[in-house]
């Protein structure tokens, strides 16, 4: 990942336009005109060998003739001639271009690249509409018109919707920090833009357009680090996806790239909506309502109708009403008439004067239930529209900050509409829009407040038989086998410490079945064993509930010759017996795995059973998981409310269903050739879960792994233990799992020391602060934990050092804090030499950081570990120190 010379790009000195021209309709002419003719201050230059001169200015025949470089330029010229240009520009010091040209073939590209890196120039493109930042006045495409300055950025891999949306915010009245077109994306891509934009102090929040993702790693660190800065909404297009790879097990057929999309983007903190429509509502919403986090909507009208549609709509989308306080109820009667709803919606009656609009608004801000209100108004000859909306624009901000508008008509309520635009007040045109929107505010927000989601520290997981498992793994590859053996594959659950049913395999003999049954005891369930059959019930190949040798004989005998007579190609090798495991309260579940071809191993869970693609009732995770993202998993499903109990039936253990999605994850990462897997049956009730049947398929090639997941998991192989003054202690990387040990970590650090570190004196952390501490992206951010046994027997942390890099990884700036009474025993430099010995692993070019001068004992520290003060220094007070790694 890079953002190297994006500034370049966004924020260049001085433009060209290679290929700039008269023409009428050509892109090369637009182009020259939005940039000579705008609001853009820097020098523009025109390139063409056919002019000399574009009306007042002078026309150069190549960059060589250009009379400075410039920072930026603008490619329109033909695809053979664009890396001969690149490769000028890259000689001439250019630092970044736009490739507008569409049509280069692969050769083509490649050249441009390849003449584009040695000088590190950027490139966005080829093959789309351009760039746009309107607080520059720079409009580097050809767009038909010029973008608002505001605080969006819309990255887009169609040019076309971004015309869209400069025409809907022209109409809007919204405004953009910057527009960009990436096209074909050959080098610029989203996770360049996102890592870039995440800091960009003009940009309040991203939009996405998105088609495909190629680097899924890169795209997934850059997306979960913008996320946690501010709002990134996706509109992802291709929900159904035709001629689906045919799959051997439910998983692979059911875990559809879209679904995988859905879960990446959830994982990531954004939200994602589901058409340009539900962008725009989304982009307006948090233009104007983003600070707003209440839960339930609260509707206040003055037409009954509209406060019923808007109920409606709030039901359809799951968005609670507001229950308001009777305290609250009383207030209004004070202020309403007689005949006023006496409920939510709040109706106020059509013949309302204005003062009766404010004051039922201020009443309902003083209930803190009431935290988002949807005013609804239709207009009547009573009281102009302008007028209301003049005196609810010019309540306390605090009123206006709940506040959402929706204005219905036309031309009779446009001024209202546009008063209210210029207050910041969310506007929408029907209530149905304004109840969608508020749904996918909740739905960002509760994104959002995942990504802060840390297990607890108490749960002990058995560690797994990840030998055993991984020798089951390579004996059927070694015999030339893909897909396990229903025991086979039960054996691996179980070395994951997955409850299974006993199992037995036998000769495909009816005899050998009974017997293996009166081993086992009734009732038993009987099943062929063939590895040509998947789903082994297609075919009448499992038999349940015999309870007794007759029964089985018969099933048996049975079987065998229907499956011959239905697939005389199969191979059969013989039957497993196993218990009849018929738990009460038992819902039938199906957990899964398969592998992305974008994003890697993915997880599935869902309504199990036979039924299993009728219900269409699933979820898609990427690993790893922990506890609060498997349990977040589980509720993303419908069958989560079976899971919860009813009347007389219990809920069942979610703890259970946890423990083997974790497992799962854990298997992924641990055997890099599980293809496949389908746990389906799983049952699970209020004693715990149980596997019934089980399939896995693998690929020699090892498509899993944590190698290839989307998101770098936990590291534990970093993890040491060394001796330390007399005592042995661990040095591992930080986890989510240390978030309550990093509190009490925390509390017992001296003020001081803490104003030594990061340069205030506060001890106590918001919670979102403290996850960016524990939560970290180990492809970009190092913090590795000292710790050892407390007084009571658990892990205490003693200190902490910690790197985070560009998204160059050029250069990572460090930071060290150990307990105070632990200073000057050789702790702090213990956890340097491991931090600086992981960075250089890592191709980390530099160490930096800025100390403060009298912070003597870290500068000493420094001074042993080789650091040097840098050539530049900020101030006076600080110390700017690095140290090079390469």
């Amino acid at each position: 990942m890079s953002i190297r010379h994006l500034d370049s790009l966004f924020d260049p000195a001085s433009v060209a336009v290679i290929g700039a021209s008269e023409r009428p309709a050509s892109v090369g002419a637009t182009v020259w005109r939005n940039l000579s003719r705008g609001r853009y201050a820097g020098p523009v230059y025109a390139v063409n060998p056919k002019h000399r001169r574009l009306g007042d200015a002078p026309c150069y025949p190549n960059v060589e003739a250009l009379p400075q470089v410039p920072e930026l330029a603008v490619i329109c010229t033909p695809p053979a001639t664009v890396p001969g240009i690149v490769a000028a520009l890259a000689r001439a010091g250019t630092r970044a271009a736009v490739v507008l040209t569409a049509g280069l073939d692969a050769a083509q590209k490649q050249a441009m690249l390849d003449a584009a890196r040695p000088a590190l120039l950027r490139i966005l493109g080829p093959n789309g509409l351009g760039l746009l930042v309107p607080h520059s006045g720079l409009n580097a495409s050809f767009a038909h018109i010029d973008a608002q300055p505001g605080e969006l950025a819309f990255i887009s891999q169609s040019g076309a919707l971004v015309t869209a949306m400069l025409d809907w915010a022209d109409a809007q009245g919204i405004g953009f920090s910057c527009l960009a077109s990436i096209g074909e994306h050959a080098d610029v891509d989203f996770g360049d833009l996102l890592d870039y934009l995440a800091t960009d102090a003009r940009t309040r929040a991203i939009l996405l357009y998105v088609e495909s993702v190629e680097a899924a790693r890169k795209f997934m660190s850059a997306a979960r680090a913008a996320a946690r800065n501010k709002p990134v909404i996706v509109v992802k297009s291709g929900r159904s996806e035709q001629g689906q790879r045919a799959a051997a097990s439910h998983t692979g057929a059911l875990a559809g790239s879209d679904a995988v999309y859905d879960a990446a983007i959830a994982r990531a903190g954004m939200l994602r909506v589901d058409s340009l429509q539900d962008l725009f509502l989304a982009a307006e919403t948090l233009a104007r309502f983003r600070s707003n986090r209440g839960e339930a909507l609260t509707v206040l009208t003055n037409g009954g109708g509209a406060g019923v549609m808007a109920a409606d709509a709030a039901a359809q989308v799951g968005v609670p009403l507001a229950e308001l306080a009777p305290d609250t109820l009383a207030k209004l009667d004070a202020v309403l008439p007689p005949n006023w709803s006496h409920g939510n919606p709040v109706d106020i009656i059509g013949d309302a004067p204005v003062e009766r609009y404010v004051r039922a608004l201020e009443t309902l801000c003083a209930d803190p239930a009431a935290q988002a209100v949807l005013f609804i108004h239709a207009p009547t000859a009573i009281v102009p529209s302008a007028d209301i909306a003049r005196a609810l624009a010019q309540v306390p901000k605090s009123a206006t900050a709940r506040l959402m508008g929706c204005w219905l008509g036309g031309h009779g309520v446009a001024e209202a509409r546009q008063m209210f635009k210029a207050a910041g007040i969310a506007d929408y045109p029907t209530p149905e829009e304004a109840v969608r929107a508020f749904a996918m505010l909740r739905a960002y927000h509760r994104a959002q407040a995942e990504l802060i989601e840390a297990p607890s520290a108490a749960v002990l997981i058995e560690p797994p038989d990840v030998a055993a498992a991984r020798a089951l793994v390579q004996e059927a590859l070694a015999a030339g086998r893909t897909m396990l053996s229903e025991p086979e594959a039960k054996a691996v659950l179980d070395a994951y410490r997955i409850p299974v049913v006993s199992t037995r395999r036998v000769p495909p003999e009816p005899q050998a079945a009974v017997e293996a049954a009166a081993a086992i005891g009734y009732p038993v369930a009987l099943k062929i064993l063939s590895p040509d059959l998947t789903h082994k019930s297609d075919v009448g190949g499992v038999a349940l509930a015999l309870d007794g040798p007759e029964a089985v004989r018969e099933a048996a005998e049975a079987m065998l010759a229907r499956v011959r007579r239905l697939r005389p190609e199969a191979r059969i090798e013989g039957y497993t017996v196993q218990a009849m495991a018929s738990p009460a309260h038992a819902r039938e579940l199906i957990v899964g795995a398969t592998v992305d071809r974008v994003f890697g191993p993915v997880i599935l869970f869902g309504h199990g059973g036979t039924a299993v693609e009728v219900l269409a009732d699933r979820a898609v995770a990427l690993p790893p998981l922990n506890e609060p993202l498997a349990r977040s998993l589980i509720q993303r499903t419908r069958v989560a409310r079976l899971l919860q109990g009813w009347r007389d039936t219990p809920g069942a253990r979610i703890e259970a269903i946890q423990a083997v999605l974790i497992a799962v994850s854990q298997m992924l990462a641990d055997i890099p050739e599980l293809a496949e897997l389908d746990i389906n049956p799983l049952l699970a009730n209020e004693d715990g879960v149980v596997a019934l049947d089980a399939r896995i398929r693998l690929d020699p090639t090892g498509p899993a792994g944590a190698a290839h997941f989307a998101i770098r998991p936990y590291p534990a192989e970093l993890a040491e233990t060394v001796e330390w003054n007399g005592q042995t202690i661990t040095l591992r990387p930080i986890r989510p799992e240390d978030e309550e040990a990093h509190v009490e970590f925390l509390s017992h650090l001296d003020p001081e020391d803490i104003r030594m570190r990061v340069f205030y004196s506060r001890r106590t952390m918001e919670r979102s602060e403290l996850a960016r501490l524990t939560q970290i992206d180990y492809m970009r951010e190092m913090a590795f934990i000292a710790t050892a046994p407390g007084p009571d027997g658990q892990p205490r942390t003693l200190g902490v050092a910690r790197a985070l890099a560009d998204p160059d990884n050029e250069e990572a700036e460090f930071g060290i804090i150990v307990r105070s009474e632990l200073k000057g025993t050789g702790l702090g430099h213990l956890l340097m030499d491991k931090l600086i010995r992981y960075l250089r692993a890592h191709g980390t070019q530099k160490l930096v950081a800025t100390v403060l001068r009298e912070n003597q004992r870290m500068l000493a520290l420094a001074q042993e570990l080789g650091f040097q003060p840098s050539a530049e220094q900020p101030d006076p007070e600080t110390v700017a120190i690095e140290l090079p790694l390469n």
